[in-house]
């Protein structure tokens, strides 16, 4: 028995010493371009629905879906999010192109199949390694369920504002630009 737990301990510490080597020696892959490893995809799914599944909003939501609510979310779409996921008559543009992980277009890839809290907790928080930044330090909470309640009517169920904004993206103003954040350790500069 003892020889067993002998075998399981330095088992788990070559395991160690080699993952430590491969992140120390760059063997694991950091380019957004390259393949994905064995059991990526299936570990950063299985990670997001646990997360979203214990974590999302639950009915009843705080905010109603009004017109107006639904048309100030197309406006806020435009302004923060088709950059990435487009609108109704765009093509993926380069920043889009150029994500490891692919973002999905709306007006081919609609997100009516998530609940809204879960579509609120990815716009809120972001989904780490893929493009999807955190809303949360950019938009206050009824802004995000504005988000949340535009998207989840998009591309087909859309009250006629928001679908005007929807296939007419120019009509939007840019957003206001917010003022500079303190830089933070470890982040700007010339690398992490």
């Amino acid at each position: 028995m003892r020889s067993f737990l002998g075998g399981v301990v330095a088992a788990l510490i070559v395991v160690v010493l080699v993952i430590f080597g491969a992140i120390k020696t760059g063997a694991l892959p950091a380019r957004a371009d390259g393949p994905l490893m064995p059991g990526e995809r299936w570990a950063a799914h299985t990670s997001l629905n646990a997360a979203t599944a214990r974590e999302a909003p639950k009915p009843p939501y705080p905010y109603a879906q009004t017109d107006a609510d639904i048309a100030q979310g197309a406006k806020l779409y435009v302004q923060n999010c088709a950059v990435c996921h487009g609108t109704a008559n765009s093509t993926p543009n380069a920043i889009a192109r150029g994500l490891g992980v692919r973002a999905p277009q709306f007006a081919k890839h609609d997100v009516m199949d998530d609940p809204e809290g879960v579509t609120y907790w990815k716009i809120e928080h972001g989904i780490r390694f893929t493009g999807m930044p955190a809303f949360n330090p950019a938009l206050d909470e009824k802004s995000i369920w504005q988000l949340t309640y535009f998207m989840k009517r998009t591309p087909d169920h859309l009250p006629a504002e928001a679908k005007s904004i929807w296939e007419n993206p120019s009509k939007v103003a840019p957003p206001t630009p917010m003022p500079a954040l303190p830089e933070t350790p470890g982040q700007g500069g010339s690398g992490p």
